[in-house]
């Protein structure tokens, strides 16, 4: 068997460069999905029937389909029958925000219904409104509730941005993908994309790890 890890090397700029816009994906995506699933959950959690119920709505809908088919139907279906034409970045920042904004606000929507409800009570007999009690009170403990559910749900985002391979958005797979096809060297240059992820996930692993024993609540 021949090997010819040179052509690993000789593409190192362009696998760079696609790991580069795996961790803008990242970043971007839950610079998104973070507000927007908090304000899903202050929506599931209305008194007003309909805007809880087009809050679950759409979250289920998101938790319930694959990413891939979310992707593939923003990149095809809505222009075809919408004329709402997004570009492949565009395309799959939406579905990507989308898909964890949803299950980002499951996350919060625990945290916050997790606070008892003494904590309410309290805030309200000293005379706060119910907005300021939230913000003050409530919200600052949910947040530090959910945060190792959030670590975990970044790290788990971190590999899912490999999906929007599938509509030429140029990250470390699809990067990966084309050297494969341009030399032919499937072993080499898949393990290159293999250890880049490696070298990429492995320290927020760790570090998800950390946050677990840190941010740990126990009762």
């Amino acid at each position: 068997m021949n090997f010819q890890w040179s052509i690993v090397w000789e593409s190192l700029p362009r696998l760079l460069d696609g790991a580069w816009m795996t961790v803008w994906l990242t970043f971007a995506t839950m610079t998104l999905a973070i507000p927007g699933g908090l304000v899903l959950a202050l929506m599931r959690l209305s008194p007003v029937t309909l805007i809880s119920a087009s809050a679950t709505a759409f979250v289920e809908f998101f938790r319930a389909t694959p990413l891939i088919l979310q992707i593939y139907w923003i990149y095809y279906v809505l222009p075809a029958y919408f004329d709402v034409q997004l570009s492949q970045l565009g395309t799959a920042l939406a579905g990507l925000a989308c898909n964890i904004a949803a299950f980002n606000s499951e996350t919060f929507r625990s945290g916050i219904v997790s606070i008892r409800r003494g904590q309410w009570n309290a805030g309200l007999a000293l005379g706060m409104a119910p907005a300021r009690v939230f913000v003050s009170i409530i919200l600052p403990q949910a947040t530090m509730r959910v945060l190792p559910a959030l670590a975990s749900t970044w790290v788990s985002l971190f590999k899912d941005t490999s999906l929007v391979s599938i509509i030429s958005v140029a990250e470390l797979s699809y990067v990966s993908l084309q050297i494969r096809a341009e030399t032919y060297r499937i072993l080499e240059v898949l393990t290159a994309m293999a250890a880049l992820y490696w070298l990429m996930g492995y320290p927020q692993a760790k570090l998800v790890d950390w946050v677990h024993r840190r941010f740990k609540v126990a009762e």
